[in-house]
């Protein structure tokens, strides 16, 4: 890491001191997101230097703010001061005006000739689309002058809901934070920001009826270390909003035509309210505000009418505070086991006709009443509800919108009952997940391995939904939780440059989306993350692998790369790569233990080094068949992953594990040959919190046509106890020596969690990784 921020300083460094030598640098319009349509005109460049005027519609208060935010971006990008008229006409000048084809509202057009600029919007908020384009094709470049070539460009987004979610109830941010949060949305060509407010380890908002919310839910008495760990720091933390501040983010935000959608979650993760206000609660408690992660049992009573009062005293004040025509509910992961004990909630249960089925439970059903009154009273005064996929439980609300976080499955149910859809997958867009697989040098993270290349992947319109279901699906969101992100900095690498990839998907249609394009224009917007102080992840200047099992060859093939073409030297026995080790030009090749080691080499700096350690045994690049199924979520690359001699780590989301649920893990491998075999290995990874258990059996079975086997060994486990370790689990069975060429693994999952767990009762998941034949 303190290489490559050597490196970035280098080069901040060396740019800008070629700036300050330089008389004229040229514009790029190849932005991110990439516009729709780029036309390069014939005809001389304009020249963006001291005496240019930036021109605006006079008595168009929102053009103004355009104007002086235009100024501002020049500014940071020359140094240079340039005025601000009034005018709809003028020479050497950049005119802000109204009026496109395009109906669309956030369009806009940007032509570029000898003398001068203008940029045409649908509306104000097209313009400054237009403008955020303009700003990011300069180079930043203090002192020079800065030739625009002649152009075209027409753009409009792909989707009319680009959001950002940002938790400040796990941890508190500043307003001056979260104002620094929206204007990093604006140069993504983001507009809204999804705020959560409360949640069982803090309520953040005044809310005037009901002042013990901030005077006792916005404090906890000390945090928990780590993920659950037992130990806790001993330090009392809070931090709450005011109305008056909250109100003064909604308008900045608005200023860059960004909406502040708010969730206050609902009926679950209400923990910190029920510390304040007791009575809330089936059991009256006493409660406290959660010091800990996860979810809480302690929800809202249902069978209280006194929470009905208080929730729509609640979403009356926050109506007065957000003029956002949603308004997020949360509804999702509510434990019902306070409801099934709590005579008020069964007796609400009764009177309303509510019994359990095959699809719902009654508690679900009564989950449902909740969320339809709390709509019923938003629709009153004009507002429509998002919520959470698990609001699809127990029965829709009417107008409800959904936002489908567990993978898209939630998405694609809401959008064939006809119901708008926000899709933003955990398996994409939670932010909150590690960039990089070597964990141990990250800051904190919740785990899972989401790089950017996955993001940029994801494509928002499921192709099980007919054209006209598509229509529903509203717009793209990532997603940050803050449990395990503390400060700010540590918020904005999160994000940067995962953002660059989401905004892609956000904006620009599918058809012109190219990863190695978007690698090669992400420098340049890196150069404005800098130029504005914002802290980003580096990972996408150190060497990228690729491994690819290879049954033909027996091989590991491993591809390298840069996102410059830095050229990469390597070893493999562990050692530091230098100039003189071997260069990489092309598939490395590897057929035996070894241990990778990759390093770009470059003159201003050289990158952090890539190690890979690869064991190989008698399983590893063999031919593998998954005979019970692979649990879609956690597939990764399938089978071949438990072969490919490379170890997962304690993440379980990293890629190096894949997932059953339901079912056995059960693979059969090809030796290729009858070979003599004593021993089979496996590892498990288990995290408890997320239904992650270890398994309870593991065979393995052997023979020589493939298609009749004999067990040689199996082991049974006990089931796992509450005080268990998370983490990886090894198991190795050994056997009298035997010579086959088919060997049978099968491993079995928890089929039942025990009673001390929130999931008791269903299926566990069971994560494997690499098979070890000897």
């Amino acid at each position: 890491m303190k290489q490559l921020l050597n490196l970035t300083r280098c080069l901040a460094v060396a740019g800008l001191f070629a700036s300050c030598q330089s008389v004229q640098q040229e514009a790029n319009y190849q932005v991110i997101p990439l516009p729709q349509e780029i036309v390069v005109e014939q005809g001389a460049p304009f020249i963006l230097k001291s005496g240019v005027k930036i021109l605006y519609p006079e008595g168009n208060e929102k053009m103004q703010r355009n104007a002086k935010f235009l100024a501002d971006y020049l500014k940071t990008a020359t140094g240079k001061d340039f005025t601000i008229e009034a005018g709809t006409e003028g020479r050497n000048a950049i005119i802000l005006a109204l009026g496109t084809e395009n109906e669309n509202p956030e369009a806009y057009q940007l032509k570029v000739a000898g003398d001068g600029v203008t940029i045409t919007g649908s509306t104000e908020a097209g313009v400054f689309y237009g403008i955020q384009s303009l700003r990011k094709s300069l180079p930043i470049a203090m002192g020079a002058n800065i030739a625009l070539p002649a152009v075209e460009i027409k753009d409009a987004p792909r989707f009319g809901y680009r959001g950002a979610h940002f938790d400040t109830s796990r941890h508190f941010f500043t307003v001056d934070e979260i104002k620094t949060y929206i204007d990093m949305q604006a140069l993504h060509n983001m507009n809204r920001l999804h705020w959560h407010i409360t949640d069982d380890q803090g309520w953040r908002l005044e809310i005037k009826k009901y002042p013990k919310l901030t005077e006792i839910g916005s404090n906890r008495t000390e945090t928990v270390i780590g993920r659950n760990s037992g130990e806790y720091d001993g330090k009392p933390y809070g931090g709450f909003y005011t109305q008056r501040q909250a109100k003064e983010i909604v308008e900045y935000a608005a200023e860059r035509y960004i909406t502040v959608v708010p969730e206050i979650d609902l009926p679950g993760h209400m923990q910190a309210a029920l510390a304040a206000y007791p009575e809330l609660g089936c059991t009256g408690g006493p409660y406290e505000v959660w010091r800990q992660w996860g979810v809480s049992e302690d929800v809202l009573c249902a069978g209280n009418d006194q929470v009905l009062k208080f929730l729509e005293d609640v979403y009356g004040e926050l109506i007065e505070i957000f003029p956002s025509e949603y308004i997020h509910v949360g509804g999702d992961e509510c434990p019902k086991v306070r409801w099934e004990q709590c005579p008020k909630c069964q007796a609400r249960a009764k009177a309303l006709g509510l019994k359990s089925d095959k699809e719902h439970s009654k508690e679900e059903r009564l989950q449902s009443f909740i969320i339809n009154h709390i709509e019923k009273f938003l629709n009153a005064h004009g507002r429509q509800i998002i919520g959470w996929d698990e609001i699809l439980e127990g029965g829709l609300a009417p107008n409800a919108t959904v936002m489908s976080w567990r993978g898209e499955k939630g998405g694609i149910e809401a959008a064939k009952q006809k119901h708008d859809v926000i899709m933003t997958p955990n398996t994409y867009l939670y932010f909150d997940y590690y960039q990089s697989k070597d964990i141990e040098n990250e800051p904190f993270g919740i785990g899972g391995y989401l790089p950017m290349e996955r993001v940029y992947s994801y494509e928002p319109m499921p192709a099980s939904l007919t054209p006209e279901e598509q229509q529903c699906i509203k717009g793209v969101q990532a997603n940050l939780w803050t449990e395990y992100i503390a400060t700010f900095p540590h918020a904005q690498y999160m994000v940067l440059p995962r953002w660059a990839a989401l905004c892609e998907v956000q904006w620009t249609n599918p058809d012109k989306k190219n990863y190695a394009d978007f690698l090669s224009r992400l420098p340049q917007l890196i150069k404005w993350y800098e130029a504005e102080g914002y802290n980003y992840a580096k990972h996408v200047f150190e060497v990228q692998v690729q491994f690819e099992p290879n049954p033909t060859e027996g091989a590991l093939d491993i591809m390298l790369s840069t996102i410059d073409k830095s050229p990469i030297h390597y070893t493999l026995d562990g050692t530091e790569p230098t100039v003189a080790s071997p260069l990489y030009e092309g598939v490395l090749k590897v057929k035996e233990n070894a241990t990778l080691s990759a390093k770009a080499i470059r003159p201003l700096g050289d990158s952090k080094v890539l190690t890979e350690k690869i064991d190989f045994s008698k399983s590893s690049m063999k031919p593998i068949v998954a005979n019970q199924k692979i649990n879609e979520q956690y597939m990764f690359k399938g089978a071949a992953t438990l072969i490919d001699g490379l170890k997962g780590n304690s993440s379980y989301k990293s890629g190096r594990w894949i997932a059953f649920n339901g079912n056995d893990m059960d693979m059969t491998i090809d030796l290729r040959q009858p070979v003599e075999i004593s021993s089979v290995s496996i590892s498990t990874c288990v995290a408890k919190g997320d239904w992650v258990f270890d398994a309870r059996t593991v065979a393995v079975e052997v023979s020589d046509d493939g298609k009749n086997f004999t067990k040689v060994a199996s082991e049974e486990y006990p089931e796992m106890k509450e005080d268990d370790k998370d983490g990886v689990y090894d198991h190795k069975l050994t056997f009298t020596p035997v010579k086959t060429q088919y060997v049978r693994v099968i491993a079995s999952p928890e089929k039942s969690m025990p009673t001390w767990h929130g999931g008791k009762g269903k299926n566990s998941f069971l994560f494997v990784d690499e098979i070890s034949i000897d």
